[in-house]
């Protein structure tokens, strides 16, 4: 009023008409379905190759947003980020993306041997052919970090990598490895990550390619399990169950970070049988898939999940695993 030399009136009538002009329109989900049909270049999918998860994931794993592998030690993630990479630069003709990979190796397990042998075992008339082998293993482009700050530095080179590249897949095992040393006892705090959090989602926005990055586990602690007091006689009732099954488990990096991921993929062991489940996503409902490792790579024993309830969904088994992050101090055997 006092800038325009106007009245009250007017200004009310100016903010309410600036308004309706910026204001998003509301979107049918016919009109949102339709887009997305348009933009499907945009809104792709890398095939697993695993036919029940791909259904599941309605293609494979998504462009544009953060997949999350989680485990115990062992139990299969970097073998899975493997054959990503193969699928990811393998040619467009066999279904691949046609591209290069980068791939942030935080605890040095990727092995060239194993991504050969996965390859040869997976698609022998491509990588028998001579030549082929070295070309395609030469499109994954391996980096090792040897801290947070190097990883934090480089970050912001990987950005402009990814266009001058062709970069099709991003790959990062893993990240607890990265902030292990950050963590105090008990609860792990939430600002060592913060940045990178915001980084690489919006760098998955921004570069419309998959990013995966494995995670691993921790020991639930009690002031997590009880943060209201009727879950404290429940706590001490189902102590002795947890640790016989393993149930006590939990994501490592918190809250924050479980929040940024869209696609959370866990891996587990139960009853001397590793599962697959897809815990979190949003177009799709919670399953599980029986799985083995083999000469080429992650293969599903079943294509039909099994569908999960209740604690079922976010429980991280890990029988006969022992490798596991323990920030209480208490021994998981």
């Amino acid at each position: 009023m006092e800038l325009l030399d106007v009245g009250w009136a007017e200004v009310t009538s100016a903010v309410a008409h600036i308004s309706a002009i910026v204001c998003p329109p509301y979107q049918s989900a016919l009109s949102l379905m339709e887009q997305r049909v348009q933009n499907e270049h945009l809104a792709g999918h890398l095939p697993t190759r695993l036919k029940g998860l791909d259904e599941a994931l309605c293609g494979g794993i998504p462009f544009g947003v953060l997949t999350e592998l989680v485990g115990p030690a062992g139990i299969g993630k970097t073998q899975f980020c493997l054959k990503l990479s193969l699928l990811a630069s393998l040619p467009s003709s066999y279904g691949g993306l046609d591209g290069h990979v980068i791939y942030i190796d935080v605890e040095s397990k990727f092995s060239s041997r194993r991504l050969i042998e996965i390859g040869a075992k997976s698609f022998p008339e491509i990588f028998l052919t001579k030549g082929m082998a070295q070309k395609m293993s030469g499109r994954i482009l391996v980096w090792r970090p040897a801290s947070l700050s190097e990883f934090t530095e480089r970050l912001q080179q990987i950005k402009v990598s990814l266009h001058r590249n062709e970069v099709k897949l991003l790959v990062i095992d893993s990240m607890a490895a990265l902030v292990s040393g950050e963590y105090e006892q008990g609860i792990p705090r939430q600002h060592p990550l913060g940045w990178h959090v915001s980084f690489i989602k919006s760098l998955a926005e921004f570069s419309r390619i998959p990013i995966v990055v494995t995670n691993q586990v921790r020991s639930q602690s009690r002031d997590e399990a009880c943060q209201f007091s009727f879950q404290v006689q429940r706590w001490k009732e189902t102590k002795e169950d947890q640790a016989r099954y393993g149930s006590h488990l939990v994501a490592a990096l918190g809250v924050h970070w479980a929040h940024a991921v869209t696609i959370r993929l866990v891996l587990e062991a139960k009853s001397g049988q590793r599962f697959l489940k897809v815990s979190k996503s949003p177009i799709s409902p919670p399953l599980a898939f029986p799985f083995d490792i083999t000469a080429s790579g992650m293969s599903l024993l079943s294509d039909d999940g099994i569908d999960l309830t209740g604690p079922d969904i976010n429980a991280i088994r890990s029988q006969g695993h022992s490798d596991i992050i323990n920030f209480t101090g208490e021994s998981l055997q």
